[in-house]
Parts: structure tokens; sequence; C-alpha cells
């Protein structure tokens, strides 16, 4: 089953973290979004991945090359933003079969993923409490009838989760698919499959659509659940390190620094002392954590640096930030209301009561800078020594 790989979007609503990186790059657990799809299709018996690629290809390409667990991986470029199925037919030419298509910045299980490829033609469904913001799977006697996007009345709980396995004769609708919008959407060959296929559909029970950088920090939590413990950089005998924790090789701990999993430490990122770590925390390549200083739940991304005495928590921070000694990221609201972020524009609700702050890249904060639960700051941000930064930058 040759398995497409979607990683062509801008990731609009992540902004400011894919300012510089493509939304599937984007790190989980160690490993960038995209890499936990393709594992999910290997695992499923995917003999071949085909990334569509498009904003800072080179990303994708230097990470997977031509092989990637000993699958051949080739790349289809999508050259205009025009829709879903405008990404698929960037791939056609490579596509032979039947084929399976899933988002590259969606989670998904193994195991169901191989239930997919088993009933094709199929999709992929999720249930969901409030199935109005999503496409919305109706099904006639055991085969999908339709998806209706975001309806007033939903005619089920079961949404779109992005996976489908297409036959062989869609290759031939992706060209001709278009919709009102002028834009050229998976869905409308989804349309054209179910008048001459019986579609199945597979419900899943273990997925994620990570579209938002708070819902980057739920994958995170997510998917460090399942990791082993794995020790193999230089850790000081004076180091505390309890539960499930990643230290890969390069990665130095010094004396004093306490360590409550599950935390994964990439390599070349260095631990100062009496640094107090928690879960589910991610410290990317060569970042710098320095002494007394605590980090919760993040996502702290590589070349960053929280240098002195300062706090980050339920946060994500950007490539190449640095926090001036005495940053404080506060995450949580004095009313205990939900904490909003910018989202396009627009203020959102993460749904979360605990949410710090979301940065672009190459930022910098003075001494003794106060931070705002869910402030976000635009890549290349200046912030003066002893400020309170209360609104967005």
């Amino acid at each position: 089953m040759q398995a497409v790989v979607l990683a062509a979007g801008q990731g609009t609503r992540m902004a400011p973290l894919t300012d510089n990186t493509p939304k599937p790059m984007l790190p989980v657990a160690g490993r960038p979004l995209a890499a936990h799809v393709a594992d999910a299709a290997v695992d499923a018996g995917a003999d071949e991945l085909v990334f569509v690629v498009g904003y800072e290809a080179d990303d994708v390409r230097s990470y997977f090359g031509g092989s990637y667990r000993g699958v051949s991986v080739t790349y289809a470029v999508q050259s205009e933003q025009a829709g879903t199925a405008d990404a698929l037919r960037a791939a056609s030419d490579e596509l032979e079969g039947a084929f399976a298509v899933l988002n590259g910045d969606n989670l998904y299980d193994s195991a169901e993923i191989e239930r997919l490829f088993a009933d094709g033609p199929a999709l992929g469904t999720y249930e969901v409490p409030d199935p109005s913001n999503y496409g919305v799977v109706s099904i006639n006697d055991g085969s999908i009838a339709e998806i209706v996007e975001k309806p007033d009345d939903p005619p089920t709980d079961q949404i779109n989760a992005g996976a489908y396995v297409f036959p062989s004769k869609a290759r031939e609708w992706v060209a001709v698919s278009e919709s009102e919008r002028g834009e050229y959407e998976i869905t409308d060959i989804l349309a054209r499959v179910i008048d001459d296929y019986d579609v199945t559909p597979v419900a899943f029970d273990r997925w994620m659509d990570v579209g938002h950088p708070w819902e980057l920090l739920e994958a995170n939590e997510l998917l460090l659940e399942g990791i082993d413990r794995d020790v193999s950089g230089t850790v000081s005998d004076a180091a505390d390190l309890r539960g499930t924790v990643v230290v890969e090789d390069g990665a130095t701990i010094e004396p004093g620094v306490v360590i409550e999993g599950p935390v994964y430490v990439a390599a070349g990122a260095e631990i100062g002392p009496n640094a107090y770590l928690r879960g589910s925390t991610y410290l990317g390549e060569d970042v710098h954590v320095g002494n007394g200083v605590e980090i919760k739940n993040s996502v702290i991304r590589a070349g960053s640096a929280v240098p002195h005495l300062s706090y980050v928590g339920d946060s994500v921070v950007g490539l190449d930030v640095n926090f001036g000694a005495g940053t404080k990221v506060a995450n949580l609201r004095h009313d205990e209301a939900d904490v909003r972020v910018t989202v396009k524009g627009e203020r959102v609700s993460t749904g979360r009561r605990k949410m710090g702050v979301v940065t672009g890249d190459d930022i910098k904060t003075g001494i003794n800078t106060s931070i705002e639960p869910g402030v976000v700051l635009s890549s290349g941000t200046r912030i003066e020594p002893g400020e309170r930064v209360s609104r967005d930058r």
C-alpha cells in the first residue's frame, strides 16, 4: 500500500511556531509530527511513502531522505496552496493501484491505520462531543453516505479523521474535483468514490488533529506517556531522575538537577545545576537550561536557552529563544477561567486552565520579565528588562 502524507500546509493557525518550520515538522516527543504519521503508516504495512511538500520542503526532505525505516520515500511538490486535493494531484504521477492518504499533522494509532488499509476503500472516523466544527460523517447501512462540512445539525457524532484509502480509479478524478470555492478538496474526490464504491467507515479510538499551539502541548503529553526510559547522555551522580525520562546521547545533566518524567531531553541539551524539570516536557537539541530554572509541561525547541532562575510552564517556545535571568511565565489566570490565545487575529479559548506563552523564533527577554498567560510573542521580539508582558507582541 502506498501512503501519501500531506505535509505541504503552512499551518497559519500554528503561527508564530510555523514562521520558519512547516507544521508537520514541529517536534512532538522527540520527533516531528510527520514522523509519527510515517511510523503509523509503516507499522500498518505501507511499502512506500509519498510526501507532498511545499512550504520549506527541504525540512521534510532532509529528515526523511530517500528511505525511512526501510521503506522507500518519494516527494511531490504542491506549487500552490489550493486545497487538499490539489496536494493529492501533485502526487498522482507517483501513484499506482489503491493508495492511502494521511494528514501529516494528525496523530494516528498504527493498529487502526492497519484496519483502514485492510478495509479499503475506507475513511477513518472519530467520535467527538461537538462535531459541528468538523466535517461530519453520515453513515448508511455500514457505508459512508456523505461528509457534511460544519453542519448546524450534525447527523452523527463521527467526524472525518483525515485518513483515507482510495481505489486506483480515484486518480482519474483528482484533476476534475473542484469545489464552489475553486479549491480542490479531498472530500470532493471522496464524494465521487462514494458514488461508485462502498466506502467503509473505520472508527478510530486514538486520534488527534494538531492544529493549534496548545494542541502541540496535548500531543506531547499524549506521546510522552508511551515512551520508555532511556538515559544515554552524561548524567551526574548527584542528579535525580524519576520515572520515565529520556536523555539522548550528547545531552548533559549537572548535579542537583531533579527530573520528574515523562521528560525528553534531546542531544546537545545542557541542564545546569539545581534545575527542576517536570512532565510532560520536551527539550530540543542544544537547549540550555540553567541554574535554579523550573520548566513544567512545555516544549522548548532547538537552540533556545532559559539560563538563570526562571520559570516556564505549559508553554511552547520557538527556535533560538533566550529568556533573560528571572523571566517568569504565568500559566494560570487568577479567575481560573480557560486561557485564551490569539489565532489568526482572534482570541480563542484553549480549553485549558493552564497555558503559558507561545513564542516564535529568535526572541530575547530582558532580566526579570513577567509574561502573562496566553501571550503570543512574534519572531524577533525584544523585551526590555523588568517588563510585564500582558499583550501579544
